[in-house]
């Protein structure tokens, strides 16, 4: 069912109130994503890829019009520990925030995690420096 038949069929809002339980075909890796994997009635991403589509203003409100892919960049830990998926919008550059579902892929979600380690905004090499200057030997151990 596409996304326009979705919206003649349910009332505006009708996700914000309504398990998402339809099967779908992730348009990025190709994987069929089935909702019951998910632990929660909100499938909104592929758990292989994580990768999600922008049809949504306002969660659950199906009303964006732009369906780009909504890239997974980034992962945030909630105040209660909870992890959430940032998602950014490769055509229109959104962003916006989804919480990780059961059966997501744990390595993808470390890649994420971790990626602002593996490349720092800066040489790592200003490390030893900055270690240099605030009077320690600068050396890694």
């Amino acid at each position: 069912m596409n996304r326009e038949n979705k919206r003649k069929q349910y009332e505006k809002g009708y996700y914000k109130k309504h398990p998402c339980k339809e099967i779908f075909t992730c348009k990025v890796c190709g994987r069929q994503v089935i909702p019951e994997g998910a632990g929660s009635t909100h499938r909104n991403h592929c758990p292989n890829c994580l990768t999600s589509i922008h049809v949504d203003k306002e969660p659950g409100d199906r009303a964006a019009d732009c369906g780009g892919h909504m890239e997974p960049v980034a992962v945030w830990v909630k105040k209660n520990g909870e992890w959430a998926i940032i998602h950014r919008c490769r055509r229109c550059g959104k962003i916006s925030a989804n919480r990780i579902a059961a059966d997501d892929n744990p390595m993808k979600l470390m890649s994420l995690a971790m990626k602002p380690l593996a490349e720092p905004p800066f040489p790592i090499e200003r490390i030893q420096e900055m270690t240099k200057m605030m009077s320690g030997d600068g050396e890694f151990r």
